[in-house]
């Protein structure tokens, strides 16, 4: 470890690349399979294969989905797109080379805003976002001293989403992350599953002294599983590589692989000598021009983005600023909770029970929301007969709730009904109530009257108890007040 003090003379500098698997059911130059999980080289041809003779074709869904998410990122679309050969040796990769871009991304520039842990809001400058293919996976099975290649993933769609270096510590390069997730999931084109490999990280990290114009040397960090591991792998390069500058060492450009068991990184390669990838453009593949209508289509069917729905839910609907965050974490939830409000003018209301009684519900079950029983049209009746004071919100979160849950297609006011749940709210029938539970509390008003004002809580618990909690809480609350004070 080493002391805040000596930290704090330097400036983390951080640039990620984030790989994302696009949701097509194709290859990016071929008609195979990309459903994951299979068994292994089921999902492979001679074009994936890169056989003598073949030819790819590009897969224009990618392309559309690579177009969308330039969109949502603010960048500039390129009209003319051309690809490349990446040429290397690696046993996953079939045809030795690899179809990318290189010199023309499909979005040049853009950025992704992320809010701070402070609640400052930063931009994250983006350097290009460009389409490739995925190459295969080395299997390295347990007390077997062979490397297997599984070829299924071979071929499949990839957009990288390569950032500027503008991240300055492991938090912003967390909510980043946490905001590219969002974004792929809510624009449909990728499911974000790090665990599956759908989305993956690779961390450019260096040091320098607070004030200097130059950057250090980066590392390259490569195999994080998860949003943390990408925070923990930079928190450990950062202390790493100060200790190596206090020391009078040279930072080495290297690759380096991340131990989530240490919290740790260890080299893999060095990248010194770059690695000559002899990029020339693809003869097998035509350009693929964007034209203004194929664009303006794309445009016109994108759908609400995270960013959009939060502006929504706190200016239109008034939400604080945490609900709404909570409510847009997930696309689902936030559609959800878009028809709801459409159904009902508590917003606020609907929003507690999304993040209360819903959010619960799911959580217990480990469900989705698409999985969820009630639909928005019944919990929006449900929250109006609370409005409208014929259950009060414990009665109705309780009872009918649960018995929704299990009898979706039931209304809430005929359960609450059937329960005999209809909240008293006629002051000629509470008012015996309300004079019943004074006259057996005689001591208790007593000590009410001679300043005691918290015994007005126990009082309302008598008259709900006595009531079977059917007493409207705001008409008992009235009728205490006058018998008490006269």
């Amino acid at each position: 470890m080493i002391s805040q003090e000596i930290k704090d003379k330097y400036t983390l500098v951080v640039g990620l690349e984030v790989h994302a698997q696009l949701l097509t059911k194709s290859k990016m130059y071929a008609s195979d399979s990309t459903e994951f999980g299979n068994l292994p080289n089921t999902q492979i041809s001679p074009i994936t294969l890169g056989h003598p003779g073949t030819l790819p074709k590009v897969n224009m869904k990618a392309v559309e989905f690579a177009i969308k998410m330039g969109l949502a990122c603010n960048s500039e679309i390129t009209k003319y797109n051309i690809f490349s050969r990446k040429n290397y040796f690696y046993p996953d990769l079939p045809k030795g080379y690899q179809i990318t871009q290189d010199k023309g991304p499909i979005c040049v520039g853009g950025f992704v805003p992320v809010v701070l842990s402070n609640g400052e809001e930063k931009s994250i400058r983006l350097n290009r976002i460009h389409m490739e293919e995925d190459a295969g996976k080395s299997m390295h099975l347990a007390e077997e001293v062979d490397t297997l290649v599984d070829f299924n993933r071979a071929g499949v769609p990839l957009i990288e989403i390569v950032s500027e270096p503008d991240i300055r510590s492991s938090d912003e390069a967390y909510n980043y992350l946490v905001e590219i997730k969002k974004l792929v999931k809510y624009l449909d084109i990728c499911d974000g599953n790090m665990e599956e490999g759908s989305l993956r990280c690779d961390a450019n990290i260096s040091v320098m002294l607070k004030g200097a114009t130059e950057y250090g040397k980066k590392v390259e960090v490569k195999n994080m599983n998860s949003f943390r591991n990408v925070a923990r792998a930079i928190e450990h390069e950062f202390e790493r590589q100060i200790q190596q500058v206090e020391a009078g060492e040279t930072i080495i450009s290297e690759t380096r692989t991340f131990d989530a068991t240490t919290g740790t990184t260890a080299s893999m390669r060095t990248k010194e000598d770059l690695n000559d990838y002899r990029y020339f453009p693809e003869p097998d593949l035509s350009p693929v021009i964007i034209s203004e209508e194929w664009l303006n289509s794309v445009k016109v069917a994108m759908p609400s983005l995270p960013r959009e729905l939060f502006r929504k839910f706190t200016q239109e609907f008034g939400l604080p600023d945490y609900d709404a965050g909570v409510l847009t974490d997930s696309k689902e939830i936030a559609l959800y909770f878009e028809e709801l409000c459409g159904l009902t003018g508590n917003y606020k209301a609907a929003s507690n029970w999304m993040m209360g009684p819903v959010k619960s519900y799911l959580n217990e079950l480990t469900l989705h929301i698409e999985q969820f029983p009630i639909k928005p049209v019944a919990l929006a009746t449900l929250i109006q007969i609370i409005d409208e004071g014929k259950v009060n919100f414990s009665v109705a979160s309780q009872k009918i709730y649960p018995v929704l849950l299990a009898n979706p297609e039931k209304s809430p006011l005929e359960i609450a009904q059937e329960l005999n749940l209809i909240q008293e709210s006629d002051e000629g029938s509470l008012k015996p109530i309300v004079e019943s539970v004074l006259a057996e509390n005689e001591a208790k008003v007593a000590e009410y009257k001679s300043g005691k004002k918290g015994l007005m809580g126990m009082f309302m618990g008598q008259v709900m108890k006595k009531s079977q909690g059917k007493a409207d809480p705001k008409v008992a609350t009235k009728i205490l007040m006058e018998l008490l004070d006269n």
